[in-house]
């Protein structure tokens, strides 16, 4: 039975590990929205509930029917507009609500919408955490009669207080006066430099800043090889210090050096490490296992403590807080930060960079440069395979004999003294992804990615 919307399909394809995502809206539609709202309210007891949505053009319905489910269980909704996920976070925690839920799918293409949900706190909800018991509610529809008294839907500005609060990680006066170029991708990130640029004494270089859901310029995905050379090439005409890319939630930025050179996200995590332990030593560091071995030495060097962790967001945020952690990052370009509520942000990382350009007078290539050669790395290769599980195991078999080190924490990680790899499935899509790194041998990386690609495609 339809409590919403008639003639939409309920469907629970669209619970993943640790977010809801889908196409819609086959997979995600207005009816699964409003019970989505109906079943958190039932199953957290909140009260209170931030909702906000990207630029995705099904953004607003989805809002429409998530608002009422939550109302029509008897808890209000604290709208803060289109915004990126991290506002969510940030409102959650500083309105002192007892949920948030954004309405986006990310860097998917436009077709695809989804939902991110959080408890109080900002505490992420996953599979482990409620999500299951979530999917399970939607699915029934077993919600009882109405609240007898509706919620009620307000409108809340945290904008300005958000911005105060990224400004805190760095000292805005000694930002040497770069030139940077910014591409939000026509995701939701535009409106945020509107109101941080002015804070910073730079000159910022603005592409694709409008927020558009048609997505004109291509899928917001800066990880895409495809949507990399137009912010490279500016970099390049403008002559500029810097290069800054963002998804269309804008929980991930990604960096391009003077070169107009692409930084994987992997060496920006022992460059963030080293700044948080310089102010924080002894200080725990959060990373993925897909490529360890720069993040493990940096930490270790800078007198800190590194600990592995699962890759995905809701994972890392738990490890986050339960070790008290500062900071974790993962090689995907997700940032966490213990002030901010153990969540990640795409927004932070950069102004600290910017910082540590400025402090150490060095290039973004001078500072990740010799990390780079130390532990040359293969990036993210994903395959499409018909029995992943089976590929691992045949993989396992094949390598674990004669390794240093085998582990299983996020799929399967193999050592030996020079190379090692990480082979897992996604969470999300139906993918293998493989992640090679050396120690300082670029032709050993590139040789042992083509002998495991041609294995997991044979």
């Amino acid at each position: 039975m339809n409590l919403y919307k008639e003639n939409q399909v309920v469907t629970d394809k669209a619970f993943k590990a640790y977010d809801i995502r889908g196409r819609v809206p086959e997979e995600l539609n207005e009816e699964i929205a409003y019970r989505v709202g109906r079943a958190f309210v039932a199953h957290f007891g909140a009260r209170r509930v931030v909702i906000g949505r990207d630029m995705r053009l099904t953004g607003p319905a989805l809002f429409a029917a998530l608002a009422k489910g939550v109302n029509d269980a008897g808890a209000d909704v604290i709208d803060i507009g289109m915004v990126g996920t991290e506002l969510v976070y940030f409102a959650t925690s500083h309105l002192q609500a007892d949920g948030g839920i954004m309405i986006t799918a990310s860097h998917n293409p436009a077709e695809y919408n989804g939902l991110k949900i959080v408890k109080y706190e900002s505490r992420p909800v996953s599979a482990d955490t409620g999500l299951k018991d979530l999917a399970k509610l939607v699915m029934s529809g077993d919600f009882g009669p109405a609240a007898s008294s509706p919620g009620t839907v307000e409108t809340a500005q945290v904008m300005d207080a958000y911005i105060q609060h990224l400004l805190t990680y760095i000292e805005p006066d000694k930002i040497k006066p770069f030139t940077i170029v910014t591409n939000p991708g026509n995701g939701c990130a535009g409106a945020v430099l509107d109101k941080l640029l002015p804070h910073l004494p730079v000159n910022a270089v603005r592409i694709y800043d409008e927020a558009d859901g048609t997505f004109p310029n291509g899928v917001p995905n800066p990880l895409l090889p495809e949507n990399r050379a137009a912010t490279a090439n500016v970099v390049l005409e403008e002559q500029a210090d810097i290069g800054i890319a963002w998804d269309g939630d804008y929980d991930r930025c990604f960096f391009f050096d003077e070169q107009g050179n692409f930084i994987e996200g992997y060496y920006i995590i022992g460059l963030l490490a080293e700044q948080f332990l310089a102010r924080r030593p002894g200080a725990k560091i959060i990373h993925d296992v897909r490529l360890a071995w720069n993040s493990e030495e940096v930490v270790k060097a800078a007198g800190g403590i590194a600990l592995a962790a699962v890759s995905g967001h809701a994972f890392m945020k738990e490890r986050l807080r339960k070790e008290d952690a500062v900071y974790g990052g993962e090689m995907s370009a997700h940032h966490y930060f213990k002030d901010f509520f153990y969540c990640d942000s795409g927004m932070i990382p950069w102004l600290i960079v910017l910082q540590a350009m400025s402090a150490s007078g060095k290039s973004l290539s001078e500072l990740v440069g010799e990390r780079m050669k130390r532990y040359p790395a293969s990036g993210e290769i994903n395959s499409t395979v018909t029995d992943a599980p089976a590929k691992i195991a045949e993989l396992e078999a094949r390598y674990a004999p004669g390794a240093v080190k085998v582990d299983h924490l996020d799929g399967l990680s193999v050592e030996y003294e020079n190379w090692r790899f990480n082979l897992r499935m996604s969470n999300t899509e139906p993918l293998l992804r493989l992640n090679v790194e050396s120690r300082g041998d670029e032709a050993l990386m590139r040789q042992k990615t083509d002998e495991l690609l041609a294995l997991i495609r044979a």
